[in-house]
């Protein structure tokens, strides 16, 4: 797979673009965040708010108006900030050029640890298209690789089904269980501990998913 961006001392690998990948859904790449996607996300988190608040982390007020488009610039800024002090790669995840969700890699730490955690959101409208998977394995393979990290852990709530499915065929394993873990949708929820390391990803998870001698095809 291609990626695009440019490496320095202290966040090699970002920016970066990622892709493309294909998918049922249709052409699937990653980009950095940008300041004038606060249209897209601001719509395309109202319009998911069923889909997604069962999910994600419990907030103050309401869903619309935490996502009103004025709240995309305070946003940015601190996704920027992060990405340029090598903390973080933020993604926007694009079918066929789209904005259709987030892919977020947090906490960097580099060192004797170079690990981070991994999620993503995707628009409900292209669930079960491949869009997820194909974001993670793009994600997973970049940071194993060009970033340098050597270890991805990510949380899911056990009832999430279809986000254990997609982290499962990136190959993450289930490490336990965490207890009352975070503050979701106003209660606190328990949340299983997926983890990845790059000794087990062996060619990479692109080429795992997609096949030896095929169309670079994600289902």
């Amino acid at each position: 797979m291609r990626w695009w961006g440019s490496d320095n001392a202290r966040h090699p690998g970002w920016p970066a673009r990622l892709g493309p990948l294909r998918t049922r859904a249709g052409v699937v790449e990653l980009r950095p965040v940008r300041l004038r996607d606060g249209r897209s996300w601001s719509a395309l988190r109202i319009h998911n708010q069923n889909h997604l608040m069962p999910w994600e982390p419990s907030g103050v007020g309401a869903w619309a108006d935490r996502h009103h488009m004025s709240a995309w610039p305070p946003l940015h800024s601190v996704l920027k900030a992060e990405a340029r002090s090598g903390t973080m790669l933020p993604f926007v995840i694009e079918v066929d050029g789209v904005f259709r969700g987030q892919l977020t890699v947090g906490n960097v730490q580099r060192g004797a640890l170079r690990n981070a955690w991994i999620g993503y959101w995707v628009d409900a409208e292209v669930v079960n298209g491949g869009v997820a998977t194909a974001a993670v394995a793009l994600a997973v393979d970049h940071c194993f690789s060009v970033v340098g990290l050597h270890r991805l852990e990510a949380t899911v709530q056990p009832t999430n089904q279809p986000s254990q499915a997609v982290l499962t065929k990136a190959g993450f394993r289930r490490e336990g269980l965490l207890q009352r873990y975070m503050d979701v949708d106003g209660a606190w929820r328990d949340h299983l501990l997926l983890a990845l390391t790059a000794e087990e990803i062996g060619p990479g998870v692109v080429a795992r998913l997609v096949g030896t001698g095929r169309a670079a095809y994600v289902e």
